[in-house]
């Protein structure tokens, strides 16, 4: 007798699954609830031209042998839709709310395709579901607030779709993420509190978030921060103090405002990003700096060049307002090659103590132009640093007065 056949099933249900049954000699194999819901499933989707990976899904056979499909005893534990390797064509349709009906499914991943519609709000009812991944594909609608209801989710990855509405505060709430990716879509309003004390990860660049970020909305057990290409606002300094686990910062392309805290520069990161924001203030690392890449230009950031960014390989300052002169520990570590990249453009810098006929290593590469006074030494320049060589007198007396 198949096993999954309970109480309650229809008459009509039971002879469409014993007739499954007898042409694929299924007694046993799959529960018959998971069964329909696959063949739903496989009904609102299509192979891409140039993928096949469809072709396995032969219902008069064992669809835990299907591609993509993982079983546990009769029950479907894992979905992978579409063909894995990479720059494989992807699949095509929606996600019927069929899905919801897999009710031991611990994964569900979808690869990049053009599958359309909204997230079906059934997956409110995979209470075993861990791992949820639907990105790169034309996914619209809102985040349904339902998948709050998920407590065992720890990855949840909607990237590169077209959701638009706010993250809801009941997603949000999920203690059980590990990581939160939803980079690259329309989502609007404020950045919600994030309950989960073991959130490593949250990417949020490339939306349309606003306002400020409270100082207490985000865990301090985050190591991964992307926050850029929004429009939030509003100071920092109260906020990163407590993220000192980070090895990965970038707030750029934002409005953000106020000083920057020097602790973060002590931080264990390797690339900080806080290009284009409203920040303010002199800069003065707490410590030695070890950061590879540093961004901090486009910004209003003024008072002298720290000799402590010195040991930082790739150092963007440029587009800021700092004065005085480039501290001599900077030539003498690009000189020796140690530092890649040194943009110190369009400020407000009145002498480098270099050598005018120093060859600067080929490997190196420095912009000193636009400053009040003339450069030292002749180097190339990116295209966006004008043709201007000097600022005008007039711009230097104003800001020196």
């Amino acid at each position: 007798m198949m096993k999954g056949k309970g109480k309650g099933m229809s008459p009509h249900l039971g002879i469409l699954l014993l007739g499954f049954c007898f042409v694929s000699q299924c007694f046993g194999i799959m529960d018959p609830v998971d069964f329909l819901a696959l063949q739903s499933i496989r009904k609102s989707l299509e192979d891409m031209p140039g993928s096949n990976y469809f072709s396995s899904w032969d219902f008069t056979s064992d669809p835990c042998n299907f591609a993509g499909v993982y079983c546990e005893g009769e029950k479907v534990v894992a979905l992978n839709l579409g063909d894995p390797r990479a720059g494989a064509p992807g699949l095509s349709g929606r996600l019927n709310p069929a899905i919801g009906k897999l009710s031991s499914l611990a994964e569900f991943t979808v690869v990049p395709g053009r599958i359309m519609g909204a997230l079906p709000w059934t997956l409110s009812q995979l209470k075993n579901l861990k791992f949820l991944a639907v990105s790169r594909n034309f996914i619209s609608h809102e985040i349904p607030a339902s998948l709050g209801e998920l407590r065992n989710l720890r990855t949840l990855d909607l990237s590169y779709n077209q959701l638009t509405g706010n993250i809801p505060w009941d997603v949000a709430g999920i203690r059980s993420l590990t990581n939160v990716i939803l980079c690259h879509n329309h989502l609007a309003g404020s950045i919600p509190y994030f309950a989960s004390q073991t959130l490593t990860r949250l990417d949020l660049k490339h939306n349309d978030l606003s306002g400020s970020i409270s100082p207490n909305s985000l865990p301090h057990s985050l190591q991964y921060l992307s926050l850029s290409w929004n429009r939030l606002s509003g100071p920092i300094d109260q906020l990163l103090p407590k993220l000192n686990r980070l090895n990965y910062l970038d707030l750029s392309l934002n409005q953000f405002s106020g000083y920057i805290p020097g602790c973060i520069f002590t931080f264990p990161i390797s690339n900080l990003q806080l290009e284009r924001n409203q920040f303010t203030g002199p800069v003065q690392p707490a410590g030695s700096v070890t950061i590879q890449t540093v961004d901090l230009s486009h910004n209003m950031l003024y008072g002298q060049v720290s000799p402590l960014f010195a040991t930082v390989q790739n150092l963007y300052l440029n587009n800021n307002r700092f004065t005085g002169k480039v501290p001599t520990v900077f030539v003498d570590r690009l000189m020796a090659g140690s530092i890649q990249l040194l943009y110190l453009q369009h400020n407000f810098l009145t002498g480098m103590p270099i050598n005018p006929r120093a060859n600067i290593p080929m490997s190196s590469s420095l912009c000193l132009q636009y400053n009040c006074m003339i450069p030292p030494v002749q180097t190339p320049c990116p295209i966006n640093a004008g043709t201007q060589k000097t600022r005008p007198t007039s711009q230097c007396m104003e800001w020196k007065g």
